[in-house]
């Protein structure tokens, strides 16, 4: 497919009714995998909610417990130690672990894919599962049917579906992200699928600009931009690949624009330096421009 259809799909299945978020997985990892066949993985995660369902009723009805938290532990059994997904600890930043189709043949990944995973068998198991877009580590939860509190079960994919408390979400809170924010329980709010989508292609840019695959990170970033188009910050990054690209007018066009629509609200010290920075970015553009007039 071309970029041009692959982003308008992907805004397609951001908006396609209900909440499921495979199709739009599957259209990100189309960057790394242009030629994926995506019904191959979407009748995959079929197959695995057809399984888990069975799984879950032989474990509960069979046992005369239906309840939620008995439901959510047979189907942890199902997926973590019947079919075997785990965290990818040992190659965290592997671009693999971001790739929805390699998730489901590797059974591994990070947080945010496992997490997708779960959710989209679960749902098709017939549980209900929400993603929580929960800082630096994304997690799922299911809420709770008799109550144990509003956030219902909080659940960690990554960590075999470890069950967690408030406690534990705080822990983990402090782990990832330090004394600079502070734990409240919006924070276990249900994901939208647009920022669950935004998400796994924030992670999948961070990664390509680690290794310098600008290509691609360009690529994603304009995914980004097709999801919010108002995003500054993907304006000036998709301006900066292009200079790295050598993309002189792609640049130009960028980083001028953003420096044109940032001129227009406050900024702090650090975001003034940036944009000096971006000025001298554009100044050199321009002075290559000129040179070959």
């Amino acid at each position: 497919m071309t970029r041009q259809r692959v982003i308008d799909e992907l805004i397609t299945a951001a908006n396609a009714p209900g909440g499921s978020v495979a199709s739009a997985a599957l259209l990100i990892a189309t960057i790394e995998y242009p030629q994926l066949d995506s019904l191959r993985y979407l009748s995959m995660l079929d197959g695995l909610g057809d399984r888990a369902r069975r799984w879950i009723e032989a474990r509960t009805i069979g046992r005369n417990d239906v309840s939620t938290l008995a439901c959510v532990r047979a189907f942890n059994e199902f997926l973590f130690t019947e079919q075997g997904f785990r965290g990818n600890s040992d190659r965290y930043e592997d671009p693999r672990n971001s790739c929805l189709n390699e998730v489901l043949d590797r059974r591994t990944g990070i947080p945010i894919t496992l997490s997708v995973v779960y959710m989209e068998v679960g749902r098709r198991a017939g549980l209900r599962i929400d993603g929580v877009n929960f800082p630096g580590h994304f997690l799922v939860r299911c809420p709770e049917v008799g109550g144990r509190g509003r956030a219902g079960l909080i659940i960690d994919p990554f960590n075999g579906g470890a069950l967690l408390s408030e406690d534990d979400c705080r822990v983990l809170l402090e782990k990832h992200i330090g004394q600079g924010l502070a734990f409240s329980r919006s924070l276990l709010a249900p994901a939208t699928r647009q920022q669950i989508i935004v998400r796994m292609l924030l992670n999948l840019k961070r990664l390509y600009v680690h290794m310098r695959s600008f290509p691609q990170a360009r690529e994603v970033t304009e995914m980004l931009l097709a999801l919010t188009p108002s995003a500054l910050n993907e304006l000036r990054d998709r301006g900066l690949l292009a200079y790295h690209l050598n993309d002189v007018t792609g640049a130009l066009r960028d980083l001028q624009t953003y420096l044109r629509l940032s001129s227009m609200s406050e900024m702090d010290k650090h975001e003034r330096e940036e944009c000096e920075q971006i000025w001298e970015h554009v100044k050199t553009l321009r002075r290559r421009v000129a040179s070959l007039n």
